[in-house]
């Protein structure tokens, strides 16, 4: 939709949309495990493991780059 429309506050959406959908997933493994194994740490490196995700997208959106997935 972004690319037809030559949009790019839908391209900025969709990768923010991206974004919160991998930080959820990483919430939910997270969180899953600790539940299912209670391991107590793993939240924590859930949290970590999200830094990188961030950066990544931070940057990207410094530099004005959409993902090209629109």
């Amino acid at each position: 939709m972004a690319k037809d429309t030559n949009s790019p506050v839908l391209s900025a959406d969709a990768v923010q949309s991206a974004t919160r959908a991998y930080l959820a997933a990483l919430t939910i493994a997270g969180l899953a495990i600790n539940a299912l194994f209670h391991i107590h740490w793993v939240d924590s490196v859930a949290a970590l493991a999200a830094v990188p995700i961030l950066i990544i997208e931070g940057r990207r959106a410094m530099r004005g780059e959409g993902c090209g997935c629109g």
